[in-house]
């Protein structure tokens, strides 16, 4: 597409120069400055791939003031012209046969166009030309064995140019893909769903490209036959979607391949809750998704989630989608018209992923930055303007998808009437950081001179930074005083009237004076016996050297002796070994430079201590090497002596801040030379020490020093770190990944190179397993982690060499892992005739996390048709009710525990008969279990010995209890048997109308009296509530004869079946009772023919505690001798006590 002919910039009325000092007129137009032709192209090359003695032709026109000569460059470098390399006359580049050959032969690589007309030249992008290639596979097919029914999968990759296409064979024969079973996905894999018989055979690929063909191995399919019934099974992932990175406009597949029974649905959706494209994506098969014409709203991360139908029980599998796109500009340059000695400022931004890189062109030469010309990232700045700037400039952006340029012209303008340029120029040094500069005036306009500026730069290295410095006209010298000592200085003088600025003067160059060093050298030390100390240390850099050092300084002492023995050494020595000292003792050194002038600041000091004399098979202390890479980031290299016969298991490292405490050990492996130190402070210096161990002990060690560099580049210039990432946000991925997602500060305009991510679990202490990570995105997904941990995170960006400050912290969980076992413990208990508790416990485990139980059960023909019925409980539940169960049925149980990443193996399956119910025959006759019985009952009830010898117990202290409960109260009826004799005979004939009937009415009398008399002792005060026992204990109300139970028919035990048919068998008595009721309110006593039954008689001794209302006799009470389940006793408030009777075998009297 060409180009817009958009018109330079008119020429704008210069700024204000120097601040306030000069302010030049509006510049009219000057004829023949602007009178050109805009230079562009019409036609650029493109990326292209050729097959070899293919002939290839390169587009590239361009249009503008005639003529335009156009040259090509391949790679950089000019293509020179042959018989077979020609350049046509519209500028194209033809190559009648492309060579293949390797070296500088082929042509093969990057080729640029580059036209010039009288105004300057503009280079065309880049265009790669390429050769269709072909590589050996990289993934073949893999011979596998599927169940009939199942899911088969071959898959096979090979690298070609272009991208091949593949097939696939059956048997070596074309297999068709057109059935809905079989799937070829563009990316080389085969799915093959519902695999039966006839799917048996060899499988192989073939992959073709216009130049080329390959065929992979074969790989067998072998079908085992399947059961008639299936059991049920969760869905499993058993090819799930990979992370992807692609270009704009390309067409992507994410495959997604799960089993199950029954077959799962399989369905899609975006991490971050967003819509799926649904008109750029479809599946194909049985849920592969395929994106197509990819855009960059597309990336993120897809879910593949497959479920059971009908159920909640699902798996996933996630991947994330990298879009990558070219350079795009997003602000352009524009023309500049600058005078002479102006400032002229290019800004150029543009944006793509990754990050294209920027660079700046003159005539389609590339810049380099020096005294007048910066580039500051997206800008190109021009102090101090000349004529030879006059010139086209263009803007490069790049990355890996392509690169773009824009052009914009500076024009200089120059002025008649400007001054002369400053003369005898001259430079005297003062110091060590102090030069004089003097001048003469300009010759000619002089008085019209209103101001100078002073320029000056380091005359040594590259890209060095320019100053300057603004001066009135009433001076012709300056003191230049923040040099840095030792230092080569280039200095020029510009003059400035009103119209215009004046030529630059001669350039002069004086250097500073030394001075003592700025800082110490970093020393390292070792051992190699236990008697000695190796000493060595690095130059100093030249920036903080200030001089030539012609000694070192050398002092060390024992840790605990106040003496210091110095030693001093030649300015060219790097390293001494001090010997004859103590083993096993812990020595203090430091160093300290002297140049011509004095000696510098001496450096803190470091400890080592010796090994021990017996360490004769510890490791040799490793060869170590400290080198900052940033001003947060130090390299750790080190080197074994290969002389050295110890074993050796490993690596400690150790580090710490000047000051601070140390942190390690980092444990590192044998094979380990390398490691990098990361998030540390800019301009700190830090002690490293490295050992080698074994079993037997620790090596020797090598101690250094090192200190980070500053991150602000630009000297005297107190640049603020950009402030740090915002909006950091973290989303569990798996049990082991956790996706980061930040963006950048609003207010920063710099280009960032780059983040790093700090990673580490909450509240650790091993600074080894802290995590830095580099990303150029604003997105990471952060892997390798522990499951069901939380970690924290944090981020810093990076720009040039300033780092900003670390982000807030954020914490996160990863998720826990799908739980690895089935539930233990299961037990199954039938506790009525038709309902069922089954318990269990958690799957084994300490670090399995369990939100959900799964219970499914069946009767064993539901089982066989597949027909199960579902429950559902909590994880912190571990027991559950099985419901109405029909009897004579045998019930089949099996639990399995989930959580939200997935669901677990379900737990062997536990089996419950449910007895058909009892006929009234046979609870009428004793049922006796024999040994078969006893094992059923086991197992169903899990009365086991422990819980057998338990009851035992109960039984033995409750039988105890009672027989002392009988004998007291014998014990007292005798106590008082005179008193009641006396009381009898005084009552005889009251009641001897009321005896007839009976065979000894005195007996009868007697206990009637007896009990009356002792009525206070034997019945307790009892007051209007419940009883309650204190104790915790059962709220069983016992009376002299035994517990009075309440009626419960619904529940029978077996064991009590015996008694209950003694009961029916005992022949008809007849009571004659005496009997005290309790009820709430009152007591009465009253005898058998006064109770209310008798018609007419209505004699009774009241108290004070209630009114009688409904009795229950305990002696009639079918439950009496029943319990429930839950094996306690409860009545109601208004309950009757039967405290005692007497029971009489006398027969009715006619």
């Amino acid at each position: 597409m060409a180009p817009s002919l958009r018109p330079l910039a008119r020429p704008r009325p210069p700024g204000m120069l120097l601040g306030a000092l000069l302010l030049l007129p509006v510049l009219g137009p000057v004829p023949g400055v602007w009178c050109f032709s805009e230079l562009f192209f019409i036609k650029e090359p493109q990326d292209i791939t050729v097959t070899r003695k293919d002939p290839v032709v390169l587009d590239c026109q361009a249009h503008g003031e005639v003529p335009i000569k156009v040259t090509w460059l391949k790679n950089g470098a000019k293509v020179s012209e042959n018989k077979r390399i020609q350049v046509l006359s519209n500028g194209s580049l033809y190559i009648s046969e492309v060579e293949g050959k390797r070296g500088e032969q082929s042509d093969e690589g990057f080729y640029q166009c580059l036209a010039m007309n009288k105004h300057g030249a503009i280079l065309s992008q880049k265009a790669h030309l390429t050769l269709s290639t072909i590589s050996a596979f990289e993934v073949q097919p893999i011979s596998t064995e599927v169940q009939e029914g199942g899911v088969a999968r071959f898959a096979c990759k090979i690298s070609s140019n272009p991208p091949a296409v593949i097939t696939w064979e059956l048997n070596r024969t074309t297999l068709p893909v057109t059935m809905d079973r079989v799937t070829a996905l563009p990316t080389g894999v085969l799915q093959i769903y519902d695999v039966d018989q006839k799917d048996a055979g060899h499988y192989r690929c073939v992959a073709a490209t216009v130049a080329h063909r390959r065929k992979s191995m074969e790989a067998s399919l072998t079908v085992i036959p399947g059961k008639e019934s299936k059991s049920f099974h969760t869905p499993t992932i058993i090819a799930g979607p990979q992370n992807i990175t692609t270009s704009l406009h390309q067409t992507v597949v994410l495959e997604c391949a799960a089993t199950g029974n029954p077959k799962p649905i399989i369905s899609w959706s975006r991490l971050d809750h967003k819509s799926i494209d649904v008109f750029n994506t479809r599946v194909l098969g049985n849920g592969n998704l395929m994106i197509s014409d990819i855009r960059l709203q597309h990336a993120g991360v897809y879910v593949c989630r497959a479920t059971t139908p009908g159920t909640r029980n699902f798996t996933v599998a996630m991947a994330t989608l990298t879009v990558l796109a070219p350079p795009s500009f997003v602000e352009w340059p524009e023309s500049l018209t600058r005078p002479r000695a102006g400032t002229a400022r290019f800004v150029c931004q543009a944006e793509g992923i990754p990050s294209p890189k920027m660079s700046w062109l003159k005539n389609g030469r590339k810049i380099h930055s020096n005294g007048r010309i910066k580039m500051y990232n997206s800008k190109l700045v021009i102090n101090q303007i000349i004529p030879e700037d006059d010139a086209i400039y263009q803007c490069m952006a790049e990355n890996s998808q392509g690169s773009i340029l824009s052009r914009a012209r500076l024009t200089v303008v120059m002025s008649e009437d400007r001054p002369s340029a400053p003369y005898n120029v001259h430079a005297e040094t003062m110091s060590s950081s102090a030069i004089l500069l003097a001048w003469e005036r300009p010759l000619y306009n002089s008085d019209k001179v209103i101001a100078y500026s002073v320029h000056y730069m380091k005359a040594e290295g590259l890209n060095n930074e320019e100053y300057q410095v603004v001066i009135g006209n009433d001076t012709t010298h300056y003191l230049i005083d923040d040099l840095e000592p030792a230092s080569n200085y280039t200095f020029y003088i510009v003059a400035y009237m009103p119209m215009g600025a004046s030529q630059m003067s001669d350039h002069v160059t004086q250097n500073t004076l030394e001075d003592v060093p700025l800082r110490p050298p970093e020393i390292s030390l070792t051992s190699r016996s236990p008697t000695d100390i190796l000493v060595s240390w690095l130059p100093i850099p030249a920036k903080y050297r200030r001089g030539q050092v012609v000694l070192y300084r050398l002092s060390f002492r024992l840790s605990t002796d106040n003496s210091i023995q110095v030693l001093e050494l030649p300015g060219t020595t790097h390293e001494h070994l001090l010997e004859g000292l103590k083993p096993d003792s812990v020595y203090l050194v430091r160093i300290t430079a002297a140049t011509r002038v004095g000696l510098g600041e001496s450096s803190v000091w470091t400890s080592h201590r010796t090994p021990k004399s017996t360490s004769v098979k510890a490791p040799k202390s490793p060869e170590l090497h400290l080198e900052p890479l940033n001003c947060t980031t130090i390299s750790v290299k080190w080197q074994q002596d290969a002389e050295d016969t110890a074993t050796i298991q490993g690596y400690k490292l150790y580090y710490k801040e000047e000051g601070q405490q140390e942190n390690g050990p980092i444990f590192l492996a044998t094979s380990d030379l390398l490691y990098t130190l990361s998030g540390l402070d800019p301009r700190r210096k830090y002690h490293v020490r490295l050992l080698a161990y074994n079993n037997i002990e620790d090596g020797y060690q090598a101690d250094q020093t090192v200190s980070t560099p500053g991150c602000v580049s630009v000297r005297d210039r107190m640049v603020p770190p950009p402030p740090p990432p915002h909006h950091l946000y973290a989303k569990a991925n798996t049990s082991s990944a956790i996706f980061l997602h930040w963006r950048r500060p609003a207010f920063t305009a710099a280009q960032i190179i780059n983040y790093t991510i700090r990673c580490n679990p909450v509240g650790l202490q091993n600074a080894s397993l802290v995590l830095y990570l580099q990303t150029s995105e604003t997105h990471m997904l952060v892997q390798g982690l522990e499951p069901n941990t939380k970690y924290e995170f944090a981020v810093r960006l990076h720009v040039d060499q300033l780092s900003s400050p670390w982000s807030p912290v954020v914490y996160h969980s990863t998720l826990p892992e799908a739980p690895a076992g089935p539930p233990v413990g299961v037990k199954v208990t039938l506790i009525e005739d038709d309902t069922a508790l089954v318990s269990w416990k958690p799957p084994d485990g300490p670090e399995t996390v369990v939100t959900r139980y799964t219970i499914l059960y069946a009767s064993r023909k539901a089982w066989i048709a597949g027909e199960w019925q579902v429950l559902h409980r909590e994880g912190a539940i571990t027991m559950a009710l099985l419901e109405n169960l029909v009897a004579g049925n045998i019930y089949i149980v099996k639990i399995s525990a989930s959580n939200e990443v997935g669901e677990g193996p379900f737990s062997n399956s536990v089996e419950l008969a449910v007895l058909p119910k009892e006929t009234p025959e046979s609870n009428q006759r004793p049922k006796r279990l024999d040994s078969a019985d006893v094992k059923v009952y086991s197992g169903y009830y899990h009365l086991d010995q422990k819980s057998m010898t338990g009851i035992a117990v109960g039984v033995g202290i409750a039988l105890t209890c009672i027989l002392i409960c009988v004998l007291i109260l014998i014990y007292r009826s005798k106590a008082r048997k005179s008193t009641a004799s006396k009381t009898a005979q005084n009552g005889t004939q009251q009641l001897s109308h009321t005896s007839a009937s009976l065979a000894s009415g005195n007996e009868v009398g007697k206990n009637l009296e007896g009990a009356l008399e002792n009525e206070e002792s034997l019945m307790p005060m009892i007051m209007p509530n419940s009883f309650i026992d204190a104790k915790g204990g059962t709220d069983l109300i016992i009376n002299s004869y035994g517990p009075i139970i309440k009626n419960n028919p619904k529940k029978k035990w077996l064991f009590f079946q015996d008694s209950k048919k003694i009961k029916a068998e005992q022949p008809q008595r007849r009571f004659t009772q005496a009997v005290c009721f309790y009820q709430p309110g009152t007591t009465v006593l009253i005898s058998d023919e006064d109770s209310p039954s008798s018609a007419g008689h209505t004699a009774s001794f009241p108290r004070p505690f209630g009114v009688a209302t409904d009795t229950e006799h305990s002696a009639n009470s079918e439950g009496s001798h029943e319990t429930g389940d839950s094996g306690r006793f409860s009545h109601e408030s208004n309950d009757e006590i039967h405290l005692s009777s007497v029971i009489s075998t006398a027969p009715d009297p006619q």
